[in-house]
């Protein structure tokens, strides 16, 4: 499809803009599982906040665009941990849900635990692949959108020093890595990029005092842009940049009204299309099982522009950019997952 427009991608964290990824790029493949009548809609989130400015609130985006769309409620549950997934779902399912979204890679194994018992039941899972006839898999090319804020941050770096920050070292924080890094030294060959974590398991995804010591120790070592990709534990790494003056990048949402003039851009991540789309498609009866990866070319991915950071951002960064923006769709620039 073409690329949206820039307003309307980059607005929807403020605005709930209504645009909808087409059913026909979400998979194709595999059979639809068995339905049921009727359509009860369940949504799991991540474990941590439901407002966390991030993931989670992408999520309840989605499920509240198409609420208000369609007059269906989606039943909801917020697990302290991912611990918790299993006594959530059988809640929804106990309320008969017939359509439950699951937020979170850790949620892949069980979700492939799960579905067999419940083959009426349509299972979609966000940010991991599981296997079943009766799961839908919706990834992201996270390194695609890493890299155009990889360019912005090069670009942006007076010290020639730029930073990421992930909870935790796993493949999916290593394809925000890969792009960043892939994008920081096209545009700027000798940049240095240092990469650290909050911690070792999820609970490092909700802990922005670590987070902010992390920052603090990356600003010691001469980074002057940091990455944050960190979940709840950004709003500390942001807290630190303002205070030391640095630059922070935001992640998932658009996250550049929270500390205005000190995030140079986020990196959007529309977890809102993938809850939308998915649950249209079992509204319509296009649901199918299967996985899907979704980038630039789906405006699934981009790096956030508005009044908070506009100031930030030159016509020279902003120029290239966009040219590399048109190169990773066009296939000029391959962009690597990390894998």
């Amino acid at each position: 499809m073409p690329h949206p427009t820039r307003r309307s991608v980059l607005s929807f964290a403020a605005a709930g803009t209504a645009l909808v990824l087409p059913l026909a790029l979400l998979p194709q493949q595999p059979q639809a599982a068995t339905t049921r009548p009727g359509l009860v809609p369940g949504l799991v989130y991540a474990a941590g906040q439901k407002f966390d400015k991030s993931f989670n609130e992408g999520a309840f985006t989605g499920a509240e665009r198409f609420r208000t769309a369609t007059g269906i409620a989606v039943s909801e549950y917020l697990p302290a941990t991912p611990a918790q997934f299993d006594q959530g779902a059988a809640a929804l399912l106990r309320r008969g849900v017939t359509d439950l979204v699951a937020i979170g890679f850790y949620y892949a194994t069980p979700i492939a635990r799960l579905a067999p018992a419940h083959p009426a039941v349509r299972f979609t899972l966000i940010d991991a692949v599981a296997e079943g006839p009766n799961i839908r898999c919706v990834t992201f090319k996270e390194q695609e959108g890493s890299f155009l804020v990889g360019v912005l941050a090069a670009l942006a770096s007076k010290s020639g020093t730029v930073a990421f920050i992930g909870a935790l070292d796993i493949p999916l924080i290593r394809k925000f890595i890969a792009g960043f890094e892939q994008g920081a030294r096209h545009a700027r060959g000798d940049i240095k990029v240092l990469v650290n974590f909050v911690g070792t398991t999820p609970a490092a995804f909700n802990d922005p005092a670590t987070g902010a010591e992390v920052a603090r120790s990356q600003f010691q070592r001469g980074a002057d842009v940091v990455f944050a990709g960190a979940g709840v534990s950004n709003f500390g790494i942001f807290a630190a940049a303002s205070e030391a003056r640095r630059l922070a990048i935001g992640v998932d949402s658009n996250q550049n009204y929270l500390y205005p003039g000190s995030i140079l851009t986020s990196m959007l991540k529309r977890v809102d299309l993938a809850v939308e789309s998915s649950l249209e498609a079992a509204r319509q009866g296009k649901w199918t099982a299967g996985t899907v990866a979704l980038g630039l070319a789906e405006g699934a991915v981009d790096y956030a522009l508005d009044e908070n950071n506009r100031d930030l951002v030159t016509a020279a960064m902003l120029q290239a950019v966009e040219t590399a923006r048109r190169d990773i769709v066009a296939g000029r620039i391959p962009v690597t997952d990390g894998s």
